[in-house]
């Protein structure tokens, strides 16, 4: 589909992302969530089905309901309201696409993380730090932490993104729009931990994308996604079961288990790792949304 809606007239350019397909309309941007899966910045060749659908609604409901904390570039997802070129297309664009104001993005991955775990466990496991920071001693993996952290990471074309600690990220841009993101992410994941809390989940961690227009900045890519972020059943991490997770953990730990290097090309997916992925998607969906899906 994406050769097809490239050659549009509607079009003037186009890309695609590791997940996201992106059309350039002049002002404005279709972005349309494919059911392309990552893990450790490689695509998979097999894809989950359904999971773009599953992504996009969240993401919708996310930048309508956080617009207060901060403005984004969500214009609509409604079929109707997209221009005419794209009508044909209903039945591919329907649920996973949304119309977007088209920014300039921030090369910048703006990690918040609530719980001790994934690479920020590794980090404190080597020095004690997070995000470059000090942590008090013997802590312990999936604690929480005594208050969320802010930890970018810069992205690079190639390879893995990088790590920086906070004041690393002030080398890269001006104070103001260092402040602005951390804040925002912080007041976003906020947001996500204690609307999820109520409903059994926890928010680990997650990460946000933001751009620029017109010398304003807006949220932008996806927010509190399966893809962007660990969600952990509430129950299970209080029982001490461990942190039964509702995202892509499972693909990370078949990877892990395989011993696969994390460089391209990627190891294929079994059938049952795809259906398990896509059944945890489906859930924290049904959970995030409820009764607005």
């Amino acid at each position: 589909m994406y050769e097809i809606l490239s050659k549009l007239p509607i079009v003037k350019q186009s890309r695609q992302g590791k997940v996201r397909d992106m059309y350039d309309l002049g002002e404005t941007v279709l972005m349309v969530t494919s059911d392309r899966i990552s893990a450790f910045d490689v695509v998979f060749p097999e894809p989950i089905p359904g999971k773009g659908i599953i992504l996009n609604q969240i993401a919708a409901y996310v930048f309508k309901n956080t617009s207060g904390i901060v403005p984004n570039h969500f214009i609509t997802d409604k079929m109707e309201e997209y221009p005419a070129d794209f009508q044909p297309y209903k039945d591919y664009l329907e649920d996973r696409s949304m119309l977007v104001t088209k920014l300039r993005m921030i090369p910048v991955e703006c990690i918040v993380r609530g719980y001790l775990t994934g690479s920020a466990w590794n980090e404190y496991n080597y020095s004690g730090t997070i995000g470059g920071e000090p942590m008090p001693p013997d802590l312990k993996e999936n604690q929480k932490l005594p208050q969320p952290i802010f930890t970018p990471s810069v992205k690079v074309s190639e390879g893995h993104d990088i790590n920086i600690s906070y004041q690393e990220l002030l080398n890269h841009m001006d104070q103001f729009i260092a402040e602005f993101l951390r804040d925002k992410s912080l007041a976003l994941y906020d947001y996500g931990h204690n609307y999820l809390l109520s409903k059994g989940i926890i928010l680990a961690d997650t990460k946000f994308e933001f751009g620029t227009k017109e010398g304003a900045i807006f949220l932008a890519d996806e927010a509190l996604t399966p893809d962007s972020s660990r969600f952990w059943d509430l129950e299970a991490y209080n029982s001490g079961k461990g942190a039964l997770s509702f995202d892509k953990q499972i693909v990370r730990d078949y990877l892990e288990s395989i011993g696969w290097n994390k460089r391209p090309p990627a190891p294929h997916l079994p059938s049952e790792i795809i259906e398990q992925t896509l059944a945890k998607y489906r859930e924290i969906c049904d959970i995030f949304l409820g009764d607005h899906s």
